[in-house]
């Protein structure tokens, strides 16, 4: 099964978009199809973001979605990964860290802000490689 770090922005344009291709990620979360991962600094901002008022989700909605990601993911306590590694915003680093700790692909929709790496990609492009895993698990029954 995949593993996956979510950028807080993919859990807010999923909240956002009930149609679009974060919705669908999360809806592979929910189903059990990817396995998000995380640590405490992801948690914590996770809350801070989307308990921002202006961003006006309805009451609970948000608590409701961290339930499920804390239910159905993997805590982990990420290596920090080297200063070395150049980062356009440094208090993105945890999903670097984690993503990398827990071989999982970052899914952001702010791919600027991190290293050049295949496992660094936006929503569009998972739910393509997502798809083609699928359809080669399937292939091969």
């Amino acid at each position: 099964m995949l593993k996956v770090v979510l950028d807080t922005n993919v859990l807010v344009s999923a909240l956002w978009t009930p149609a679009g291709n974060a919705s669908t990620i999360i809806n592979l979360v929910l189903t059990d199809r990817i396995i998000p991962c995380f640590d405490q600094r992801i948690l914590n901002e996770y809350r801070a973001v989307l308990s921002r008022p202006r961003l006006a989700f309805p009451p609970g909605q948000a608590d409701e979605l961290l339930s499920e990601i804390t239910d159905w993911g993997l805590s982990v306590i990420a290596d920090i990964h080297p200063r070395s590694v150049t980062m356009t915003d440094e208090s993105d680093r945890k999903f670097y860290d984690t993503a990398k700790f827990c071989e999982a692909y970052l899914i952001t929709g702010n791919a600027r802000h991190y290293p050049k790496d295949p496992l660094v990609i936006n929503p569009a492009r998972f739910l393509d490689i997502f798809t083609k895993k699928a359809a080669n698990s399937k292939k091969q029954i």
